[in-house]
């Protein structure tokens, strides 16, 4: 049973039901009350009306013996000799108790009301199954009614259920109707306090999903753009490889053609790297680890491109630094700001990184002597394929620290640029576990 109009028409039906059941309960046992009290009165009434008079009058005897009638009037003199019965009976209440009584005679349960004069006793008894079953009858005349607006309230109620939940489909219809490039907001004027919430979210993810996949698109164009002149210089250096007129021209084209490969998969891979460790996307392990052994293998692979330009490493990790996150993920964040310092250092010159807890929150910094850069640009760089005025395509391939944020991003640390003791780059990135936890699960979920 998935249809909601119709759990809601079962439950209100069924309430009405119950409803219906108690009220008719209710009715059932006051009206037989009331029944009951009103067939006591006429008890009493009668017995009391024969008490005033002297004598009962032939005609009256002739109305109080028809069969039709239910009461039996029966009297007594003073010594209790029974000079009057309104009619004859197999068993007849043969004493009388005064006032109102059950009295049982033969297997059978009477009703009387007895009243006493000077010189005789009056009794006046009813059949209490008579009595009970006229009772009941009056109840069920009153209940009755109950039944026929029953099947008229349940289709109201199914009336009322089509109405209340039309606006589910009319936004249901909105939805169906859309195409898959449709993310425009759902209308949200109108619709009941229950339903807004769903659809305010429904907004938000399509709001969502338009922003990733204009990223997506924008990413896909920024990276046909970069790709394109890397391609190209492959072409050129393929053609001077082929129009070589010695093994020394020979020789220079292919190591121009094996450099133009190393940008050409490095751009690749950091796209690569880059799309992983987007928010939101599959393939992050979230393990306990010790963020100081990660950076020490990370800035491992590195050193070669450091020696190469003659500058020298200086890592201060010497105590565990606990941290849940991905290994692979924050070793890619590592080697990207430490390449990225390395590569911006002057010759000769000392990069210093730094593994420290600040008051148990797990703390990542570098500082390098390069020119570092303007704060009117910091929040720029970590754009990408963003390459400062100053720099050449050969330097970078413009996605270091835009891989950097989005690890960072993902493990729910924030990446903070400023100048360092040397007077180059400062990048600080300051890990919250418990928030990168949050943000992982929700992305999960």
């Amino acid at each position: 049973m998935n249809s909601l109009r119709v759990r809601l028409l079962l439950l209100l039906v069924a309430m009405l039901a119950l409803a219906a059941a108690v009220m008719g309960a209710i009715a059932y046992r006051t009206v037989l009350a009331e029944t009951e009290a009103l067939f006591d009165y006429q008890l009493r009434q009668m017995a009391l009306s024969l008490r005033d008079q002297g004598e009962i009058a032939p005609e009256q005897a002739g109305a109080l013996a028809d069969g039709q009638l239910d009461f039996v009037v029966q009297i007594w003199t003073a010594d209790g000799r029974n000079i009057y019965a309104s009619r004859l009976h197999t068993a007849l209440p043969s004493r009388a108790y005064l006032g109102l009584a059950y009295v049982s005679v033969a297997g059978e349960t009477w009703r009387t009301f007895s009243v006493a004069t000077r010189d005789r006793v009056i009794q006046v008894a009813q059949p209490l199954q008579i009595r009970r079953r006229l009772a009941a009858g009056a109840a069920l005349r009153s209940v009755r009614p109950l039944l026929f607006v029953a099947p008229v309230l349940a289709l109201a109620i199914w009336w009322l259920a089509l109405i209340a939940l039309r606006p589910l489909r009319t936004v249901a219809r909105d939805v169906q109707q859309r195409s898959e490039q449709s993310l425009q907001p759902l209308p949200t004027r109108g619709l009941p306090d229950e339903v807004s919430p769903l659809v305010e979210a429904l907004n938000g993810l399509l709001q969502r999903l338009s922003r990733s996949f204009d990223n997506q698109r924008a990413f896909v164009a920024d990276a046909a753009h970069e790709l394109r002149s890397p391609l190209t210089a492959l072409k050129l250096q393929l053609q001077l490889l082929r129009r070589a007129p010695d093994d020394a021209a020979r020789l220079t084209a292919i190591d121009a053609l094996s450099g133009g490969i190393d940008r050409a998969a490095r751009l690749v891979e950091q796209m690569l790297t880059l799309a992983r460790s987007e928010p939101g996307a599959p393939g992050l392990a979230m393990a306990p680890l010790d963020l100081s052994e990660t950076v020490r293998l990370a800035v491992a692979d590195t050193v070669p491109f450091a020696i190469s330009r003659k500058v020298e490493f200086e890592l201060h990790a010497d105590a565990p630094v606990p941290l849940t996150g991905d290994g692979a993920a924050l070793g890619s964040l590592a080697r990207n700001l430490a390449d990225n310092a390395v590569r911006h250092a002057p010759i000769g010159s000392r990069v210093e990184l730094r593994v420290f807890s600040d008051a148990g929150v797990p703390v990542l910094q570098i500082d390098d002597a390069g020119p570092g850069i303007p704060a009117t640009e910091r929040e720029r760089v970590f754009d990408r394929f963003y390459r400062r005025s100053n720099e050449s395509e050969a330097s970078g391939t413009g996605l270091g620290l835009a891989i950097v944020r989005s690890v960072a991003a993902a493990h729910g640390a924030s990446v903070t640029l400023g100048e360092s003791k040397p007077g180059g780059l400062r990048a600080t990135v300051r890990f919250n576990a418990q928030e990168a936890v949050a943000r992982r699960s929700a992305s999960a979920g």
